[in-house]
């Protein structure tokens, strides 16, 4: 019973353009559904339901480390159709679950909306490509754009480190292996430890989480290597004052120089609904690493790292807040949309409110020509 109620909820978020199913005790399903929760018309759950649930479609070594630790995480295929990345927790001693549909479709950069400079970047024969923001902002869907961008264009050898492997990629110009950390090696530590015998062009690391992890792409970039990752962090500046504060102060100054000579790019991103209710699209903050930026991550003034990037249009720069006002000006986003996403909504509000009056001081001043004629009779 519970395999076919599974197929169904998997099958109607597909249908309808879901981008999560989330799975409680206490509550009908719900699936995310442009960036909104939509509460399905059936029965509530119980805890024997979402056991159920569960065990269908749980690998049993999943359902193990459910049981030892709590929670687990694995990703599978539906058909041929969808692949979906689930995390199952234990909350108040009953089992629920969040499943995340992963698009099969790779978009093109134009697609996604990416800075054209992307391309050459991902040309580089060597440095690390960071995408940072938070979850549920599509930073794995960037990523797989830019992996199959090498892949369908140069001859590379491209291996990436993942929990758990999301998009799948087929060998096209490059050969493409993809390592699943807990199934085909135990942690990312390992894994990265490994990798730079394995003779890899490009390596794509699915999270920096921590020292180890860290150190090793940074290594791996130093080497010769191209390196793709994520951080949760939401602007440029952030993200290099993230990975410096995670070394103990007497090696901080030597990640700063590791940093600047190796970081060529961060891209922050947000996922913003689209005013229309239907769809969502990407805001984004970029950073390239010019020499001026280099000096400034060398001399720990990242603080000053905004100025730079406002300066740096030419190169496909921006701030998130600028990218941010550029959709709500055109209509595409809403106010509190542009508002909850930005890094400086006081700012934003503001310069809103100031073109609001604008619009309306410019409407009575015709109202007034207008009725000027009138008035002068």
């Amino acid at each position: 019973m519970a395999t076919v109620n599974m197929d169904r909820l998997l099958e109607a978020c597909i249908v309808q353009d879901g981008s999560d199913i989330h799975l409680t005790v206490g509550r009908s399903p719900v699936f995310r559904i442009h960036g909104g929760l939509r509460s399905l018309e059936t029965k509530v759950l119980e805890p024997d339901d979402t056991v159920a649930l569960m065990k269908s479609i749980t690998p049993e070594r999943n359902q193990q480390e459910l049981q030892e630790e709590g929670g687990t995480d694995f990703g599978f295929a539906y058909g041929d159709g969808a692949r979906f990345r689930v995390s199952v927790f234990k909350q108040r001693g009953n089992i629920t679950m969040v499943l995340r549909l992963i698009p099969t479709k790779i978009m093109s950069f134009e697609e996604i909306g990416l800075p054209e400079i992307c391309a050459a970047l991902c040309r580089r024969p060597r440095g690390m490509f960071l995408v940072t923001g938070p979850t549920g902002s599509g930073k794995t869907s960037t990523l797989a754009s830019m992996v199959n961008y090498i892949n369908e264009n140069f001859d590379r050898h491209i291996i990436t480190i993942e929990e758990p492997i999301e998009y799948y990629h087929k060998h096209k110009k490059s050969i493409v292996n993809q390592r699943e950390v807990g199934i085909d090696v135990p942690s990312f530590g390992e894994a990265l430890r490994r990798v730079l015998r394995m003779d890899p062009d490009v390596i794509l690391v699915g999270e920096l989480r921590d020292l180890e992890t860290i150190e090793s792409a940074v290594r791996a970039a130093e080497t010769g290597h191209l390196v793709f990752s994520t951080l949760h962090t939401t602007s440029a500046a952030g993200t290099i004052t993230r990975i410096i504060d995670v070394f103990p102060p007497n090696q901080q100054e030597q990640i700063r120089i590791q940093l600047s000579s190796n970081l060529i790019a961060v891209l922050s991103q947000a996922l913003c609904p689209l005013a229309t209710g239907k769809g969502r699209i990407a805001a984004y903050e970029f950073m390239v690493v010019t020499p001026a930026i280099a000096n400034l991550i060398r001399e720990n003034k990242s603080y000053r790292i905004d100025s730079s990037i406002q300066t740096g249009k030419k190169l496909g720069m921006q701030l998130l807040d600028e990218h941010l006002w550029k959709f709500y000006d055109t209509g595409k986003i809403t106010l509190e949309e542009m508002l909850d996403k930005a890094r400086q909504p006081g700012a934003l509000q503001d310069k809103a409110m100031a073109k609001l009056h604008g619009t309306k001081a410019k409407h009575l001043k015709k109202e007034a020509e207008d009725m000027g004629p009138i008035l002068r009779t």
